[in-house]
Order: structure tokens, then sequence, then C-alpha cells
């Protein structure tokens, strides 16, 4: 079922050696992500244990803000391409609206202002993706690329890891959730200065980037290998979607007696992150010697394993040790993730497109981030029997991604 590439026997030095430009972009997104784990993992548990909201209503808030993330994504794509915003200016405009979104969060008191910070987050993250992606791409040579990427999905462990963590400390010590938010609009001001003073134009316009416009659209459309890939892409952001939203408020309200506390919960992310972070480059060299849809197929098994880890942490006794095994193994599934898929598109993509290539790969988190708080939120209103099955059959669904994965690899086969 696998295929191989051939490998340079040469070893490669351990740390990885990468254009300047990616090392601006890590910093600044070390320090958005210590903003967003601040916040990530709690909100769920946050909006529905003191604002008082349902779980279905947060599912739902959450979800909706699909649509921001659609039209941002849209804008980003369109304007990385663009001489006149260009990368650079994308991932500024991202910076600024992610911030006021946090600044709404301060002052959430009811479903409306929830659901409009989620729209303003969503908005700001669309427009932050296809550029960011777009400037590894611009900046690498086709061998950095996928540990470029990789050194990307491990800034973002890394801060993530430190954002929860700190975050775990804070409601800890009860302190108001607010301060949280204000404390992630605060890094992603600093990530605009970051990029603001630190970060050139890295994309190379021409007169064509100008003029493209909705026939660059219709082209990724017309790409079969593409549109085949996006389908099975929908799953891995779906997934990525109930780790964030629906798990955390899981081991709050439905396992062990009475459920776990936010500070062990905020424990087992931290360490979620950090395995990922660990099993990164690593796993990443190791899955550069199999085509990229293979790659992907090991991380969806790796979901599936995970997603039913879960489901034992609900059932059976010791749930703490089965959940540290479940994220443990989850971790390992986006380290294999991420950098694959955005290497897959860079494979496909024509450089006068890169952006709107990127734009159409990330609306599909915006697409998984509706589907996954929803159905999560449905489910973990329902009975306990509702609740502990929904994590099987996450797991048995992986089954349809990997039939997907192997169709793409027979087609790229055929070309």
């Amino acid at each position: 079922m696998f295929t191989v590439k051939e490998i340079s026997v040469n070893q490669k030095p351990w740390f990885p050696q990468l254009p300047i430009q990616v090392w601006i972009l890590a910093v600044g997104r070390v320090l958005t992500e210590i903003g967003n784990g601040l916040v990530i993992f709690y909100a769920p548990i946050l909006f529905v244990n003191q604002v008082g909201l349902s779980a279905t209503a947060v599912g739902i808030g959450i979800g909706s803000g699909a649509i921001g993330g659609v039209i941002g994504r849209f804008i980003g794509g369109s304007f990385a391409d663009s001489p006149m915003v260009g990368r650079r200016g994308t991932l500024l405009l991202s910076a600024v609206i992610s911030a006021s979104a946090d600044f709404v969060f301060v002052n959430t008191h009811n479903l409306p202002i929830f659901i409009l910070g989620n729209l303003l987050m969503s908005l700001g993250i669309g427009l932050y993706w296809p550029p960011r992606e777009a400037v590894v791409a611009d900046v690498t040579t086709d061998q950095q690329r996928d540990e470029a990427f990789a050194v990307m999905r491990l800034v973002d462990s890394i801060g993530l890891g430190l954002g929860v963590m700190l975050g775990g400390l804070l409601i800890s010590a009860n302190v108001d959730y607010r301060i949280l938010f204000a404390i992630d609009g605060i890094s992603f001001l600093v990530f605009f200065s970051v990029v603001y003073v630190a970060l050139g134009e890295t994309g190379e316009f021409t007169e064509h980037n100008s003029n493209q416009g909705l026939q660059s659209w219709l082209a990724v459309l017309g790409d079969r290998p593409m549109m085949v890939f996006l389908v099975v892409n929908i799953l891995f952001t779906t997934y990525h979607s109930l780790l964030h939203s629906a798990m955390p408020l899981y081991l709050s309200n439905f396992v062990h007696a009475g459920g776990l506390s936010a500070g062990r919960i905020g424990s087992l992310f931290t360490w979620h992150m950090v395995f990922g972070a660990l099993c990164q480059l690593p796993l990443t060299r190791w899955l550069n010697r199999f085509s990229h849809p293979n790659a992907l197929t090991i991380s969806m098994l790796l979901w599936g394993v995970g997603f039913g880890l879960m489901w034992v942490t609900g059932v059976a006794p010791m749930a703490v040790l089965w959940a540290i095994l479940a994220l443990s193994i989850m971790g390992a599934a986006v380290s294999a993730y991420i950098p694959a898929a955005a290497a897959y598109i860079v494979d496909v993509a024509p450089e006068s497109m890169m952006g709107v290539y990127f734009s159409i790969f990330s609306q599909c988190w915006a697409i998984g981030y509706f589907i996954g708080p929803s159905l999560g939120g449905w489910a973990l209103d329902r009975s306990r029997y509702i609740a502990d099955g929904f994590w099987l059959a996450a797991a048995v669904s992986v089954g349809l991604g990997i039939l997907i994965l192997q169709y793409l690899q027979g087609i790229i086969k055929k070309n």
C-alpha cells in the first residue's frame, strides 16, 4: 500500500537550516500561540460553566465562526497573491482583526456577543493562514519545505503548550476568564509589531497576479487531485476541531467521578502539545520517505487510535492514564498531518496561484471547525451513552479517510 521515496544517506543536521523569514514568522507565531493557548482549550468550559451558555449554544457559537473563516480565507488567498496587499500586508490585517475579536470576548455575556467574537476571530485566522503558508513556500527550496512546515507546526505546539499551562495556572488561581482573552489580544498586537518591523514582502508578483481574479479560483476547482484532497482534508480539520472543542468539555463533564478539574485538563493538553513538539521533527523526517498521501494515511490511522482511546478514557478505570495515552497519540497525529498536507499543496500549486491554493486548502479548517464543534456540542448535550459512543463513531470514520487517500495516491501514480 505504501510507496517509499529514495532518501539521501547523508544525515541532516539536527537543527533545521532554514531562511530567516521562516524564523521571524516562527517567533511571532510562538507569541500568538501562547495567547491562544490561554483560551482555546478552556473557552468551552468557561462559557458553559461561568457564563451559563449551554454546550449546544457554545458549539453553535464556535461553529458559526466558520462564516468568518470562509470569508477570511477567500480574501486572504486573493490578498496574498495581490501586489497591492501581498503576504505581509495580509498578515498585518489578520493580526489587527484577531486582536479586536479578543476584546469582544472580554465583553461577552450572552450568545450574540459570543457569536460576534467567533466571527471576528475566525475572520482574522482565515486571513492569516494563506499568506503564512505562502511565505514559507516562497522562501524555501523543495528540500527544505517539509521541515519548514514542520518547524511552523513545532512553534505552534510550543506556544500552545506554554499558553495552556499558563492558562491552567491562572484558572486554578480563580483569575477572571476575561483577563485571559485580554492577554490573547495583546499577543496578536505583538505579532503585528514583529511582522511590521522584521518581515519584508516575500511574494514576487507579475501582471498575471493582478489580472487573474476569478480565473484562479476556477482553475483550482478544476484541479481533480486537489479536489479529492480537499474532501479528506475536511475530515482532518474536523478531527482537529473536536480536539479543541468537544474533548475538553467531555473530560470536564463526563470523565471520572464528576469530571476532571480545569487544572488537570490543562496539564493533559500541555502534555499533548509537548509530546507533539518532541516528535515533530523526527516524525516529519521519517515520513519524508513516503509520498504525501501515504504520510497522511499514517496520520489518519493515528487519529483513529486516539479517538478509540478517548472512548476507553470515558468508560474504563484509570481515566487520567488513558487520557494521557489518547492525547499523546493525537499529538503525533497532528504532527504527522500538518507538514505533509501543506507540502502537498506546494506540490500541486502553480507559483502564481500559491495564495489561492492555500486559501482553498485552509477553507477546510473553516468547514471542519463548523462541523466538529456543532456535532460535538450536540453529542455532549445528550445522554452519557451518546457522549461516549461519539468517540467510537469518530474512530470508525477514519476508514473513509484512508480510502480517499489511497484513491488520491492512485491518481498521482497515473499522472
